[in-house]
């Protein structure tokens, strides 16, 4: 109930702050490339429900045909706009209205798509028993994830044997240390990491 508090008073008083901001990020995705400005992806939620995430889109039109994975902070699908957003984490911003109706949590494990979350163990499927979040202890630890799979000559399944293992450890991590003083540390720790 607490945390649900918190979610709902920081995520509208930071939309209203932060709101001249969505505006201006919003007309510069449009005017860089066609498309909508908001993207929209089906991910899995809690209670494994799916829900559509919110973000300003970085691609271009119809990329996730190409694969789901960003590999390389100049992926080719990337839009210049994109590239800059992605690079301080700025197309997450519209995932506040996610958490604003309950969908989402400021922090709490990052939800993945179907096609991932079908490999996971049942071990591993205990992420779903918490709603999603913004931002969590992977977010922080995998914030240089595209530049890892650039590397990789297989990044498809150096993602699915190697990262992804690992982000649910973490996340299975939080569920354990879940609370308010956690919450706040995960989200100070967040904003260090932009910054820096």
């Amino acid at each position: 109930m607490i945390k649900r508090c918190v979610d709902l008073i920081i995520s509208f008083l930071a939309i209203v702050i932060l709101l001249p901001l969505l505006l201006l990020i919003a007309l510069w995705v449009k005017a860089d490339s066609r498309g909508s400005i908001i993207y929209r992806q089906m991910r899995v939620g809690k209670g494994g429900k799916d829900f559509g995430i919110l973000k300003f889109r970085t691609m271009h039109p119809d990329s996730d045909s190409k694969g789901l994975l960003t590999v390389g902070g100049r992926d080719p699908r990337i839009t210049n706009a994109g590239f800059f957003l992605r690079r301080y984490k700025l197309d997450e911003l519209p995932q506040l209205f996610n958490v604003l109706v309950g969908q989402m949590s400021l922090v709490g494990p990052r939800p993945e798509v179907r096609k991932y979350v079908s490999r996971y163990s049942d071990e591993q499927l205990k992420v779903l028993n918490v709603k999603p979040g913004i931002t969590d202890y992977a977010s922080i630890h995998y914030s240089n994830e595209n530049e890892i799979l650039a590397q990789s000559a297989d990044p498809e399944m150096t993602y699915v044997q190697e990262i992804m293992p690992h982000k649910l450890a973490l996340n299975l991590k939080y569920i354990q240390e879940a609370g308010l003083i956690t919450d706040l540390k995960i989200i100070a720790e967040t904003v260090l990491k932009i910054i820096r």
